[in-house]
């Protein structure tokens, strides 16, 4: 049984009763999961800055996007490429401080930081936000801004902010070379909620035929089948099991059209309560809880 999971009871999405949380959503996104702890660094965390502009400035400062290297100037071997692989923050901060081993806090030159993707940017600043005691959680889905009339695959993070009971939506990627280049004209620290669409928001766009599948996707993936990983990618996400942009399994691996009445109904059922809502965090729960036993490998499951 996942940890967490001795609470009340409540509908899972094939109609059966399961166990749900007894945390609240704020309670269990300010806890650290199996990908984002730590691990023997945390004592490093302790003198980041307390406030959100400050850790973004702290990730900016550690981390070099793998697709922006050639902006900054940077050409990257298979070697430092390969550093977008790292799956848990624990192996990332390890490579952080192999490349250079000051305080976080203290800016790496462009070739001393580590090499990663928009879901490390996102997943860095949760760990450090929920480091603080504060809720915050990586969403996969799609940017607005980075084609006009598209949906580009990205990554964010969103953290709790408690003055204003609401969950505000940070970029953590967007510096002031690509903020300039991207033409940005919002707060990337609080992001409007139109500039980014979740996985499942994306799906059912689609579905009401309210957006082109066609315009969902990065490079030359697109369409539905794209979508549907990232619905999957965003519900794990949601429940703090942040997957690689390019993890493949068994569902995601399925395209569409081939994919079984079950399958498509499973999809079906994500989209909903993967809104990131409070109102939807129990039978979010509910939901993982079934599906680790039907449709994910385990190795996602040996915490929570």
């Amino acid at each position: 049984m996942i940890a967490g999971f001795e609470g009340h009871t409540g509908y899972n999405c094939m109609g059966n009763m399961t166990h749900t949380d007894t945390l609240t959503p704020q309670s269990f996104y300010a806890q650290q999961g199996q990908i984002s702890d730590p691990g023997e660094f945390a004592q490093r965390l302790d003198g980041l800055p307390r406030d959100v502009p400050g850790l973004i400035q702290t990730v900016e400062g550690v981390m070099l996007h793998l697709h922006w290297a050639k902006r900054y100037g940077i050409t990257l071997n298979q070697t430092r490429e390969a550093e977008a692989n790292l799956r848990t923050v624990k192996d990332r901060l390890a490579k952080i401080i192999q490349l250079q081993g000051a305080p976080l806090t203290e800016p790496r030159p462009l070739d001393k930081k580590t090499v990663g993707t928009c879901r490390d940017f996102s997943l860095l600043m949760a760990t450090f936000l929920r480091h603080q005691g504060v809720p915050a959680r990586a969403r996969a889905g799609f940017g607005t801004y980075f084609f006009p009339g598209r949906y580009e695959d990205h990554w964010v993070c969103e953290y709790w902010h408690a003055e204003d009971q609401r969950w505000v939506m940070v970029d953590a990627q967007l510096d002031v070379l690509q903020c300039d280049a991207l033409g940005i004209d919002f707060n990337p620290q609080d992001m409007p909620k139109d500039k980014f669409v979740s996985g499942g928001q994306a799906w059912q766009l689609c579905e009401t035929n309210a957006a082109d599948p066609q315009h969902f996707g990065i490079f030359d993936m697109h369409g539905l089948d794209f979508i549907k990983g990232n619905v999957i990618r965003d519900f794990l996400a949601l429940n703090k099991i942040e997957l690689l942009p390019w993890d493949d399994f068994k569902l995601i691996d399925v395209g569409f059209r081939h994919m079984t009445p079950a399958q498509k109904a499973l999809i079906e059922c994500l989209t909903p309560i993967s809104s990131g809502e409070d109102r939807d965090f129990v039978l979010l729960r509910a939901a993982f809880h079934t599906q680790k036993t039907h449709s994910l490998p385990d190795y996602f499951f040996t915490a929570d």
